[in-house]
């Protein structure tokens, strides 16, 4: 018989040793964590600025790093390359049949801009940015979409003041109390819905799932 499966309990009745601190709490598993821990974790941002770190960078500056970090996938200009996605572009478009959905045409505020490019970007050498690299290559994105001038310098104090255009172009989540109350309620069983037709079919059927 294979010993694999001994061996296998073995190394799980370890980890579990390894991981049962006297203070382990009613499973008797892990341990509170460390400040430093949660801070190593706790990276979010938010609109109003809140979690945003000192610091800034300039369009120009932004421009030389995105050239060496980011323009291979996402263009010179922010314009992206074949099926890397587009940074910039596509204002107006968001009511017509393929929507470009860039940075300047979507994305309703900047420190979702600030929070994905410092944790997720670049591209396989992620969080290896200083603040204020990420400051100035979201100040180029900026500029890309002409939302500022070449002279701008963005910063933590002056970010949440950006209004990006579509910021009004989102509804309110409103389940909670328009439809959960529903949920609450008896099942119908008996003649719950009006008859169902077809009555359109999709033209682009390329969108079809």
């Amino acid at each position: 018989m294979s010993k694999f499966p001994d061996l296998a309990r073995a190394a799980l009745l370890g980890v579990m040793i390894a991981a049962t601190p006297v203070d382990a709490g009613e499973f008797g598993l892990g341990r509170a964590a460390t400040s430093d821990e949660i801070a190593a974790w706790n990276l979010d941002v938010s609109p109003d600025g809140r979690g945003l770190p000192a610091g800034a960078g300039s369009v120009l500056d932004g421009e030389e790093l995105f050239a060496d970090a980011c323009a291979a996938c996402h263009g010179d200009f922010a314009e992206g390359v074949g099926n890397w996605p587009k940074l910039a572009g596509g204002q107006g478009t968001l009511d017509q049949e393929r929507p470009q959905k860039t940075v300047g045409s979507y994305w309703p505020y900047l420190s979702t801009v600030w929070d994905y490019i410092n944790r997720s970007m670049p591209y396989g050498d992620a969080q290896t940015l200083t603040p204020d690299e990420v400051y100035a290559l979201v100040a180029y994105i900026l500029y890309s979409n002409d939302l500022v001038d070449e002279e701008f310098v963005l910063t933590r104090e002056n970010l949440p003041g950006v209004e990006m255009p579509n910021r009004d172009g989102f509804i309110v989540d409103d389940r909670a109390q328009v439809e959960y109350p529903g949920l609450s309620q008896a099942p119908c069983m008996d003649d719950c819905k009006e008859p169902v037709a077809i009555t359109k079919h999709v033209v682009v059927r390329a969108l079809n799932p």
